[in-house]
C-alpha cells in the first residue's frame, strides 16, 4: 500500500488567549483535528493553557507576538519603540508600518523576544516544539534576521513560512485580505535567507493564509493542498503546516493580551473554523487525498524536503 503524499502538521494559534478559545483547541486536539498548538504567553489566559498543554500532552510551541497587548520583557517598563504611549504593542498594522519606516529598535525586538522564550519556559518547563509569529511579525524584513538569530541562540530550530501557493488567486478572499496575505507571502520569501543561514526548518509547504475563518471548508482546505502538490515527483512526500484559528468565540471582557478580545477571536468564525476542523468529511477527504496527519516531532529529523522546498519556493515567486 502506497505511503501519504502529504505529512500534514495542523496548528491551532492563539492558545492562551483565553479560556474559550482554548477550550475549543484542546477539543479540537483530543478528536485528532489539531496536532499542535500556538502559545500566546501574553495572553490573558496563559498559565491555564500551559497547564491544559501539560496534562492531554500537546505539542506546544510559543507564538511569538510583537503586535497585540502588553509585552513581558523590558519594553514594559515604558519608553519602547515597540509600544504605544499607553503602554501597549502597536497593533497588527501599526508595527509593521512602524518596521517599514525604520521606527522599530531591533535590539528591543530581541530582549522582547527573549523574554518571551524565558517566559515559555517558566510556564510549561521545557522549550517549545517551533516558534511562529502572531500576525506574521516573524517574516517582516528586519525582524526575521533577529528572529533567526534569536531561536539558533536558544536551540529551537522550527518555525513557520508563511508561503501559500496561489494565494493571490484566491477569488473568494475580499481584496484587503488578499492584498495582506500577498505581502505576507511577499516577506515570508525574503526570510528565507536569514532563517536558512541560522539553520531554521519549516514545512515544505504551508495553507492557512486564504482558509481563515469563514473561508475554510473541506474543498479549499483540499484545494489548497492539492495546489501545493502541484509538479512534485510521485512518491515524494510533502510535509505542509495548516495554520487554524479555531475555539469558542471570546466573550469580553475575558481574554485577549493585555486589553480585552479583539473582534476576530470574539467572531463566530472560530468556531466555525472549530466545526470544520472536527467534522468527519474533513478527515474522510484528507485521508482520501493521501494526506496524514502528525505533530512536529514525527516529521523527519533532516531538514524537511530540501530539494522539494525551493522547487516550491520558486514556483511561488509573484
Amino acid at each position: 500500500m502506497a505511503g501519504p503524499r502529504v505529512r500534514l502538521v495542523v496548528t491551532a494559534d492563539d492558545f492562551g488567549y483565553c479560556p474559550r478559545r482554548d477550550e475549543g483547541i484542546v477539543e479540537a486536539f483530543l478528536a485528532g483535528a489539531v496536532t499542535s498548538v500556538s502559545l500566546l504567553v501574553n495572553g490573558a489566559a496563559a498559565e491555564s493553557a500551559a497547564d491544559l498543554s501539560r496534562r492531554h500532552k500537546i505539542p506546544t510551541g510559543l507564538h511569538a507576538n510583537l503586535s497585540e497587548g502588553r509585552p513581558v520583557g523590558p519594553a514594559r517598563l515604558g519608553d519602547s519603540s515597540l509600544l504605544s504611549p499607553e503602554g501597549f504593542f502597536l497593533g497588527k498594522m501599526g508595527f509593521r508600518e512602524a518596521v517599514a519606516t525604520g521606527g522599530v529598535a531591533l535590539p528591543q525586538v530581541r530582549e522582547e523576544l527573549e523574554a518571551q522564550l524565558i517566559r515559555f519556559r517558566e510556564l510549561l518547563g521545557g522549550d517549545p516544539t517551533h516558534v511562529d509569529g502572531h500576525q506574521h511579525v516573524h517574516v517582516l524584513p528586519g525582524v526575521c534576521q533577529v528572529f533567526a538569530e534569536v531561536l539558533q541562540a536558544n536551540g529551537v530550530r522550527f518555525t513557520r513560512l508563511p508561503v501559500e501557493r496561489g494565494v493571490g488567486d484566491r477569488a473568494w478572499l475580499e481584496a484587503p485580505a488578499r492584498a495582506f496575505a500577498c505581502s505576507v507571502e511577499r516577506d515570508a520569501l525574503a526570510a528565507v535567507a536569514p532563517f536558512s543561514r541560522y539553520g531554521l526548518w519549516w514545512t515544505d509547504a504551508f495553507v492557512g493564509l486564504s482558509t481563515c475563518g469563514r473561508h475554510m471548508s473541506v474543498h479549499r482546505v483540499s484545494g489548497a493542498l492539492a495546489r501545493a502538490l502541484e509538479g512534485i515527483p510521485t512518491g515524494h512526500t510533502l510535509t505542509a503546516e495548516l495554520m487554524a484559528h479555531p475555539g469558542y468565540p471570546s466573550v469580553p471582557p475575558a481574554g485577549g493580551c493585555g486589553k480585552g478580545p479583539d473582534a476576530f477571536s470574539c467572531s463566530w468564525e472560530r468556531l466555525h473554523e472549530l466545526r470544520v476542523l472536527t467534522a468527519p468529511t474533513l478527515r474522510a477527504q484528507l485521508a482520501q487525498d493521501g494526506v496524514q496527519l502528525c505533530a512536529l516531532h514525527d516529521l523527519d529529523s533532516k531538514r524537511p524536503g530540501e530539494a522539494t522546498l525551493k522547487t516550491f519556493l520558486e514556483r511561488s515567486r509573484p
